[in-house]
């Protein structure tokens, strides 16, 4: 009995040994698991009951049970290398053979694929064209191609235009020029598109064209002036030299001084009135437009004038030359109602509008701000896109409203038809953007554009929609002209400084891969020259219910097994699955002072039950003598 209790001691000793031994050789090996051997102790018993005096048959060892409690992290210069932080394996190909590990010493293969040490492939979901999970498992790829060039279908502008702007843009009507005569004693009422009240105007009807100006001075939104014009069209230089010539000339009825005794032709009596007292009057010879010469006097301040001339003979005039109003009405003048449509009201109807200091891209001081962005084409070709605001006057009475004007540019030519109209943003007494052009979204579609290159012709890329196609927002995917959208949705007008908080758009060109990414959900992330970043894949991990019955074979890794149970795979961090720490390992989890003691202890249990079967020994040998 005693031999066989000490030959099965023996055999547990030797057994922890190894063991230990085995953790020992593998404190540094990443990713491994340290064991442990439990023990059981034997007792002789029968079929259907035990002895009466049981005495111990020695040891057995029942299992030798792995730990797999979380190892220390640490870093490492490898970006492929990962570490789990929590529950979960690593699922690796093994040549259709599925096996876990925690050792995430990874690589990439001749073909792309991300493998460990010994050629396994780590298996993961997989990613589409676009860098989209698509939740299916497989083997993790990393694509080497260039990244194919995105073209730019959205671009999100989001900024504050300064309230304190002024109004830069001037429209005015120029009407006139009016002969006083038709307007003498009008009366009518002038309309305006700020919300101030109507305006009466009566002009005298015996004004002249000087009064008349003054009076429509008078008017807001009105500028006049005057100016009288006389041609002497009988009078010529036959009939000065003809007899005793005398020239009178009243300005409003006031005589002018003139000396008129040396005047020998037209000249001589236009240089007489240019040298006379009155210095808003001016003569000249002229050509009437039949190739004779005729006297052109004109009174710059609109005064009435009389004129008469005699050669002694033949007497010309009194005639009398009443003058004409010039009138510019600025924007704010909406209308001009005369009860009884005189000449005025049709005048202003017939008016053309003129714009001053009209919105040139090329003159900074006709626009309030601007901002420029870079797109790209479908060939990946960068473009640059500026964006105009103008500030407009607030339309009705200016309370609670305020409108921009935006204009587009893409490499030096108008788009999204701004060349002729340009799109409306509208604010509210808050600042917010209320809509564009009545889109509450803020968008402007721009579905005009030709890329061209940089001699001005176009490059191949995409190009507008046929015609009669409409754009929708947003641009549908794959697209297929260069149509895009600008949104303008979270522009303000506060009374502060212009300032582009955000700008974002959705294309970039062709990039090479540079590095590679990993996050702490273990998803890949690509890195290009162009400064783009796709998901390639994402790692699967695998948690057990019952993680002892897995099987080590080796190679740090292990097989499921009836007693483990099937797998639960996930993504990193979801669930009781772990998260990913990038470029890191974890080391193995034994404790080596504890496994040395550990290593003491069975030496000394081996070298107790060696004793044990040399006593029993000596104790057998002592019966053999007795005879």
């Amino acid at each position: 009995m005693a031999f066989n209790t000490g030959l099965s001691g023996l055999r547990a000793a030797s057994v922890d040994l190894d063991v230990t031994g085995n953790n020992i050789a593998n404190a540094s090996t990443v990713g491994f698991k340290g064991s442990s051997v439990q023990f059981g102790d034997l007792y002789a018993n029968g079929f259907l009951s035990a002895g009466t005096n049981p005495i111990g048959d020695g040891v057995r060892v029942q299992d030798v049970k792995q730990s797999f409690g979380q190892g220390n992290i640490s870093f490492t210069d490898n970006g492929l290398d990962m570490a789990i932080s929590g529950d979960g394996f690593f699922i690796l190909n093994n040549g259709g053979e599925i096996r876990y590990s925690r050792a995430g010493q990874f690589g990439i293969d001749k073909d792309g694929f991300v493998t460990n040490n010994q050629n396994m492939r780590v298996q993961g979901y997989t990613a589409d064209g676009d860098g989209n999970l698509s939740g299916i498992r497989g083997d993790l790829q990393i694509e080497t191609d260039n990244l194919a060039p995105r073209r730019t279908t959205n671009l999100t502008t989001d900024l504050n235009l300064d309230s304190r702007e002024p109004v830069l843009e001037n429209r005015v009507r120029d009407i006139g020029p009016l002969g006083v005569a038709g307007i003498q004693g009008e009366t009518f009422s002038v309309q305006y598109t700020d919300g101030s009240p109507d305006y009466a105007v009566t002009i005298d009807p015996a004004a002249s064209a000087r009064e008349a100006a003054d009076t429509l001075n008078g008017v807001p939104g009105f500028n006049a002036s005057a100016t009288t014009t006389a041609q002497l069209n009988g009078l010529n230089d036959a009939f000065i030299n003809g007899g005793t010539f005398s020239f009178n000339l009243n300005i409003n009825g006031s005589p002018l001084s003139l000396d008129t005794s040396s005047i020998s032709s037209l000249q001589d009596l236009a240089d007489a009135i240019n040298n006379s007292s009155e210095t808003a009057i001016s003569a000249s010879v002229v050509d009437d437009g039949s190739g004779t010469d005729v006297l052109r006097v004109i009174h710059n301040q609109g005064e009435t004038l009389d004129y008469t001339y005699s050669d002694g003979t033949t007497t010309v005039g009194p005639t009398q030359v009443l003058g004409d109003v010039n009138v510019t009405a600025d924007r704010v003048v909406a209308s001009v109602d005369d009860p009884a449509d005189g000449s005025f009201e049709t005048a202003f109807n017939s008016s053309p509008i003129r714009i001053t200091n009209e919105f040139n891209p090329l003159d900074q001081r006709t626009y309030n701000h601007a901002t420029s962005a870079t797109i790209y084409d479908s060939l990946g070709n960068s473009h640059e896109i500026t964006q105009f605001f103008v500030k407009e006057p607030s339309p009705g009475n200016g309370v609670g409203i305020s409108e921009w004007s935006v204009y587009l540019q893409i490499d030096g030519e108008m788009v999204a038809g701004t060349d002729t109209t340009p799109y409306t943003a509208r604010f509210d007494q808050d600042g917010n953007l209320q809509s564009v052009n009545g889109d509450p979204a803020g968008e402007i579609v721009v579905s005009d554009w030709i890329p061209k290159d940089q001699n001005g012709q176009p490059n191949g890329a995409d190009g507008p929609p046929a015609p009669g196609t409409q754009v929708v927002t947003p641009i549908p995917e794959p697209p297929t002209s260069s149509a895009f959208v600008v949104d303008l949705g979270g522009t303000t007008q506060y009374g502060a400084a212009f300032g582009v908080n955000d700008q974002q758009q959705n294309g970039y060109t062709t990039g090479r891969l540079s590095g590679l990414d990993v996050s702490d959900q273990g998803v890949l992330f690509a890195r290009y020259t162009n400064g783009q970043s796709k998901a390639l894949g994402q790692v699967a991990l695998a948690a057990f219910n019952n993680t002892n019955g897995l099987s080590p074979v080796g190679e740090t890794t292990w097989v499921e097994t009836f007693e483990s149970g099937q797998p639960i795979i996930g993504a990193p961090d979801t669930g009781t699955l772990g998260s990913i720490t990038a470029s890191s390992v974890e080391e193995s989890n034994v404790d080596l002072s504890a496994e040395l003691v550990n290593l003491i202890i069975a030496q000394r249990n081996y070298q107790a039950n060696a004793k044990t079967i040399e006593t029993s020994d000596a104790v057998t040998q002592t019966i053999i003598n007795l005879r």
